[in-house]
């Protein structure tokens, strides 16, 4: 059985596969990026719970990131329209089917980076908020 927080990841990775760019969970940069776009899923950091008692309750506000990538010569109007298609996926169903409290995406901070000898890449890392609720932290 799949903890809360696994299944919460697993949920959101489902959800981004639905978009039409290749979408990988936890993998490294592949050598070439499709020209819809490349995200990568990553885990990130479950943070300092917030904690009530009675029954014991462990609140988190987890940060997962989302890389996002493209490459070609329309990059830039490439680029935002992956950043949106996000915007919708995660929109479309805030809660994951339910498993999780909210789930709410932060702007990403575009940068330009050279390949030698190729286009240059448009890449940003989308902080992504996992608000969800467990009774054990490693649950």
């Amino acid at each position: 059985m799949l903890t809360s927080r696994e299944s919460i990841l697993a949920a959101l990775h489902t959800r981004l596969s639905a978009l039409p760019s290749v979408v990988l969970r936890g993998d490294v940069l592949p050598e070439r990026v499709l020209s819809a776009g490349l995200l990568i899923l990553r885990d990130g950091e479950p943070g300092e719970p917030e904690v009530t008692l009675s029954p014991l309750t462990y609140h988190y506000q987890h940060r997962a990131e989302i890389e996002a990538v493209v490459q070609g010569s329309d990059r830039d109007a490439t680029f935002d329209v992956l950043c949106a298609s996000i915007g919708a996926a995660l929109a479309s169903d805030r809660t994951l089917g339910g498993i999780c409290d909210w789930v709410e995406a932060e702007a990403p901070r575009p940068v330009d980076l050279p390949v030698e000898g190729a286009a240059s890449l448009k890449a940003a890392v989308i902080p992504v908020i996992l608000h969800y609720t467990v009774a054990d932290p490693l649950s």
